[in-house]
């Protein structure tokens, strides 16, 4: 099974897929060029401040290392990443398998396509791909400009409302790779973030036909207990648990929530006590989140929803 115990850096200097080894490239270039030219800058402004300076050399070094050497390196610079940029992949579906994404306020929906039945069905903050294999995400927003940025597999691409933009991921071998929305979008955006989960071929064919059927039916008196809670308190309002309640998507499909890695967009890891803490003050941990805080829940009930919750897998 895919762990996060092999979760890369989000950096773009540790590249997962060939798209990111292109762009890592471009990255330790343009670092080589502009240490290039910074030393020689600061040579120059050495020797001019030395006493025994002559204003003819230094206008010699000023033509030379001032405005020669910038323009050859930039120039050069440009020549190799306009030659290097041809080798990126082209960001089309044709020949990929295709996921949606919809970026909110501040958390990510993926929608995905039941094979066996051709039914979309939908998941949260998280992105499950088939190692080995590109996959292009369709992009767009449902309320201003975000922007999906996985570092370790590709460079970053706008989310525009009412518009759809592409973005191709191909991840070299299984793994999970953190991604972050890059245009700023208000008061939670350093909170909205995802994870990638790249699994082996057999084993995303089988996740994906599993995220396709409804939720789990609780087993014992405790899950059942949460189940009621959930519709006692009117979750469904928001979200939807196929099988249960559906149809809002105000929030993320809970239908199963127990299998994500993380909850609150990327903020916390995903076990019972997060979801517990959670649900009860939501503004504690993500000030501003459109998610009200469950302020008449009892302890008890709490820790049922929190556990019916947690197996929802």
């Amino acid at each position: 099974m895919t762990t996060l115990m092999n979760t890369p850096l989000q950096s773009v200097l540790h590249p997962a897929s060939p798209d990111a080894g292109i762009i890592a490239q471009f990255a330790w270039v343009l670092f080589g060029g502009g240490a290039v030219i910074f030393i020689a800058v600061m040579a120059l402004m050495a020797l001019g401040l030395r006493r025994d300076a002559r204003p003819a050399a230094a206008r010699w070094w000023i033509a030379g290392a001032g405005i020669a050497l910038p323009v050859v390196v930039l120039s050069a610079l440009l020549v190799w990443s306009t030659w290097r940029s041809a080798d990126l992949s082209p960001q089309t579906s044709r020949g990929a398998m295709a996921i949606g994404v919809t970026a909110k306020m501040w958390w990510w929906e993926v929608r995905y396509r039941d094979p066996a039945s051709g039914r979309e069905f939908a998941s949260a903050n998280e992105i499950r791909i088939p190692a080995g294999r590109p996959v292009y995400l369709g992009l767009t927003s449902t309320d201003v400009i975000h922007s999906l940025w996985v570092p370790s597999l590709n460079g970053k691409m706008d989310t525009v409302p009412g518009r759809v933009t592409g973005l191709t991921l191909h991840a070299d071998k299984p793994g999970v790779y953190r991604g972050q929305c890059a245009e700023y979008c208000g008061e939670q955006h350093a909170r909205m973030a995802l994870h990638v989960v790249a699994m082996a071929p057999a084993e995303f064919e089988r996740w994906l036909a599993n995220e396709a059927q409804p939720a789990p039916t609780p087993k014992d008196a405790l899950l059942e207990r949460g189940r009621a809670a959930f519709l006692e308190q009117r979750c469904q309002s928001c979200h939807t648990i196929r099988g249960v309640a559906e149809g809002a998507r105000l929030g993320p499909d809970l239908t199963h929530i127990g299998g994500r890695t993380h909850i609150a967009a990327g903020t916390l890891r995903n076990h019972r006590g997060t979801l517990a803490g959670w649900i009860a003050d939501p503004q504690a941990i993500k000030p501003g989140a459109r998610m009200p805080a469950a302020l008449d829940i009892d302890a008890d009930t709490l820790h049922a929803l929190a556990a019916y919750l947690e197996q929802l897998k």
